[in-house]
Parts: C-alpha cells; structure tokens; sequence
C-alpha cells in the first residue's frame, strides 16, 4: 500500500481479485497499472489475446470498466468508432483504450492501428508486448527477438530482429509515443498520465514478461522488466510532438543477465549473444542520437 500510496495511485481495485492470468502474468501487472492511472471512466477494447481470457468465466468478470471484445485484426476501427460515437454523445471524459498484445499490434491489426492514427483519432492505443502469440500456443511473432525459441522456430529459434513498432508509430507524426516497463513503475505512471492528456492518437508499448512463453520463474517478472532497460535491450523514450526523448539512461548491464533467466533463449551460441548486443546498443544510442540532434518526425 505504500508503493501506491507514494506513486499517487488509488487504492481502488480495476482488475479485481480472481482473474485467470498465470502467475507472474507482466501483462496482469500491467493492466493492474495502466487501469489505477486512468480510472473507472475508461472503456477497454481488447482483440483475440491472453486478456480476452483472464477477464473471467460469463457472467462474473474481474475487470471493473466497459469492456469489448472484438475480432483481432479489429482493434483501431473499433476504438475510433468508440471515440467518435461518445464525440456525438458529447461525452469528453471518457479515455477509449485499445488493449492489445504484440500478435494483435505488431502484426494482425497493424493496418487499422496505422488507419486510426493516419486520421488523428482521439484515441489511446497501449500494446502489451509478450514478444509471441502467448494465447493460441507461443508462436513467433513479429515483435519476437532474434534468438528466442516459440513453438513455431523450436530447433535454432527466430533468426530475424524484431519490428520496431513505436518508431513506426512516431512516423505517423501523431501527438504521442512511448515505450515503458513495469521494472521502472514511476516511468510507466508518467508516460500513461501524460497522455491521458494529450488529444489525438497516442501509442505506449509496455513490455510484459510472460513466465510461459519466456521460460522463466514466475517470481522474476519485475527483475526481468527491470534488466531489460538495465541491459539497454528495452530502451525507455518517448515521441512528443515528433521530439524524441530517452527518459531512463542507465549505465549498461551485460545482455547475458537479462537473457540468461529465460529459457527461451537456452539454445544461443556466444556469437548470436554478441550479435544481439551489438544490434541493442545500435539501436540505444540511434536514438541518443535522434535526441541529441533534435530530429523530428
């Protein structure tokens, strides 16, 4: 309760006790979150994803706010067609809120999230990031690292590097981009409080360790989300207005130590950790720079 208290959070529940996530689940923890932040005026649309399931068993569900469920590829038609129907009702107070994993984002629904933010709808678009189709059975997505075992690439797991989906975000020149983990709660409140501000379309992509799908001990969930920023392989930024801003800069941790709590990067030589630790610090400092010299999108 003083973690709450201290971070200026409600002691209001928004996902109630009894949901079905796995123990460990980053996204539970992150939903727990992004709801407290946000409040009771908030309506969830959630596509086919491991949240569609944890909501809980008809007719009793745990989460406290308006909730729609749609098709998987539907996720920035519905919620603009949710934000524009409470324009009409002339209801300004309510946060409409896609709720989304990297299948349903970074891959199936990309084309209606990249429609909404072409129009500039009023809109919040946060994607949970579990780097694999979690849901249906850990299939590699496009937001998988290189290296990592799924059940679709189980032999020498996946051998490209991942979409880079809030920059592509950015590139639609919307009013709002952000990256966060749970491993830098004061950040993650931040970021989700400054664009319950912000009109127009926003885009926060949360990482969210999955015990399962990552193969590691449920009780490492918040350590994990922490050394993934730690080891500059999450980097913590934000895109306001086009600028672009690294908001955590750590002093860099060996990659190893991240990676090496999960199992599904157990089958990895030390030339494919070098690779990927050269590829994360290119990326790390690609945007130090984009900061440095004040580039815009």
């Amino acid at each position: 309760m003083s973690a709450v208290r201290n971070l200026g959070l409600t002691k209001e529940r928004f996902l109630l006790p009894g949901h079905s996530a796995c123990h460990g689940c980053g996204l539970a923890i992150n939903l727990k979150i992004v709801l407290k932040v946000l409040g009771k005026r908030t309506i969830l649309v959630i596509p086919a994803c491991c949240s569609s399931v944890i909501q809980g068993p008809y007719p009793k569900v745990a989460f406290k706010v308006p909730t729609m469920n749609i098709a998987f590829a539907s996720t920035g038609a519905a919620i603009s067609g949710v934000s524009r129907a409470l324009k009409i009702r002339g209801i300004e107070d309510v946060f409409v809120v896609g709720w989304a994993g990297d299948g349903g984002t970074v891959d199936i629904g990309i084309q209606a999230l990249s429609g909404a933010a072409e129009r500039g709808e009023n809109i919040l678009y946060i994607c949970y990031d579990n780097q694999a189709y979690m849901n249906t059975g850990i299939q590699r997505s496009g937001s998988t690292p290189y290296g990592a075992w799924t059940t679709t690439t189980p032999i020498v797991g996946k051998k490209q590097f991942p979409k880079d989906l809030p920059l592509i975000m950015a590139a639609h020149r919307i009013p709002y981009v952000a990256t966060a983990s749970l491993g830098y709660l004061a950040d993650m409140i931040r970021k989700l409080r400054k664009a319950k501000e912000i009109k127009g379309p926003r885009y926060i992509h949360l990482l969210s360790p999955c015990p399962v799908g990552w193969r590691h001990d449920s009780a490492h969930t918040v350590r994990i989300a922490k050394l993934a920023v730690d080891t500059w392989a999450w980097p913590l930024y934000e895109v306001e207005n086009g600028r672009v801003k690294v908001t955590v800069k750590p002093k860099r941790k060996p990659l190893k130590e991240y990676i090496s709590l999960q199992g599904r990067f157990k089958r990895l030589t030390d030339g494919e950790i070098k690779l990927m630790e050269e590829e994360v610090i290119r990326r790390y400092e690609m945007l130090l720079k984009m900061e440095k010299s004040g580039i815009e999108f």
